[in-house]
């Protein structure tokens, strides 16, 4: 069940950010919230609940429009809020969480600089599981070694999990792409089109729960750097590595847990509104009604203050050049 009372005494000791006097900016104006991804999966489940509720602690009460614009695992809603959209407050988004692992590997068509994006709060750290259907083959993650699993994936950092476990530990995933979103990859899951997919974990046991419970669905392997405190024995991605080089390369690759759920604005947004929206995005992260939808909807959160997730974002770039030249070689990435 969601962690209500943990949320509360977390969010309770973030501070909000210092904000100088409003400056009526937002009165009479609306902000698009760019979400890169399909309608129905995690991004935008978190995207909309926050848009909801944002423009009520914005100066002037401006109206958040959600706007989905799925493509290429963000790549396309990146290359539009970094080079497109008028840098004045008025957007926003939520990327997926490689977008700047992916700019490290160097895909070609990816135009960003994700240090140069201004990074307003995280909603949420992602530990994605991947889970399998019980007709499949696959029983727990170490099946994969000798037994073909077919995984869907609609995402950058799934598909970039899976290439690098196919390529650098030999496990025997077949990636499919076509699946728009996490709700055509359960349909394609409970129609035996496909083994398996990922999901947050914060939403798969709430969404669903019965199936686990049923062994409908079996849980194989968790994405993220730190362990969910309820699935002590599912094994991290970084398990599986045999020795150091294979540990460090998927420590590169479970990073993007850190960023999860972000919101972000484009390069060259006033830094007074960069700072109201930090203020505003904190606001929400303690407002009562906020709270009360994510209980109801039986979601979780671990709140990031902007400045702290930018000093983050910024610290990607002290990954050592081998290590990125092996892990563009295990992602597919050399002839890019």
């Amino acid at each position: 069940m969601v962690r209500c009372l943990w949320i509360a005494a977390s969010i309770a000791l973030l501070p909000l950010n210092a904000v100088a006097a409003p400056d009526g900016f937002y009165k009479g104006k609306s902000i698009t919230f760019v979400i890169g991804s399909a309608a129905g999966g995690g991004y935008d489940t978190y995207s909309r609940l926050l848009a909801s509720h944002m423009g009520q602690h914005l100066e002037g009460r401006p109206s958040v429009v959600a706007q989905n614009m799925p493509g290429a695992g963000s790549i396309r809603a990146a290359n539009y809020l970094y080079n497109v959209v008028r840098k004045d407050g008025t957007t926003i988004g939520m990327l997926d969480e490689a977008i700047y692992l992916n700019q490290m590997l160097g895909t070609p068509e990816l135009k960003i600089d994700a240090t140069k994006f201004n990074w307003i709060g995280r909603i949420l750290a992602n530990s994605a599981v991947l889970f399998a259907r019980r007709g499949s083959s696959v029983e727990k993650i170490e099946d994969v070694f000798d037994k073909e699993l077919i995984v869907s994936t609609s995402g950058t950092a799934s598909k970039l999990n899976w290439t690098v476990l196919k390529n650098t530990l030999g496990m025997k995933f077949t990636i499919i792409t076509g699946y728009q979103g996490s709700n055509d990859g359960l349909l394609a899951l409970t129609r035996g089109e496909v083994d398996a997919l990922s999901m947050p974990w914060s939403i798969l046991r709430i969404r669903e729960g019965r199936r686990i419970r049923d062994g409908e669905i079996r849980l194989l392997l968790q994405t993220g750097l730190e362990k969910e405190a309820d699935l002590s024995r599912i094994p991290r991605m970084i398990d599986l590595a045999r020795n150091d080089d294979e540990r460090e390369l998927l420590e590169l690759f479970s990073s993007p847990s850190l960023i999860g759920r972000s919101v972000l604005s484009p390069p060259g947004t006033p830094p007074e509104r960069v700072t109201e929206l930090r203020r505003a995005f904190m606001a929400t992260m303690q407002d009562p009604s906020f709270l009360d939808d994510l209980k109801r909807a039986g979601l979780e959160i671990s709140p990031l203050p902007g400045d702290e997730l930018q000093a983050a974002v910024a610290r990607t770039g002290d990954f050592p050049r081998p290590l990125i030249e092996r892990a563009r070689r295990a992602a597919d990435m050399t002839g890019n």
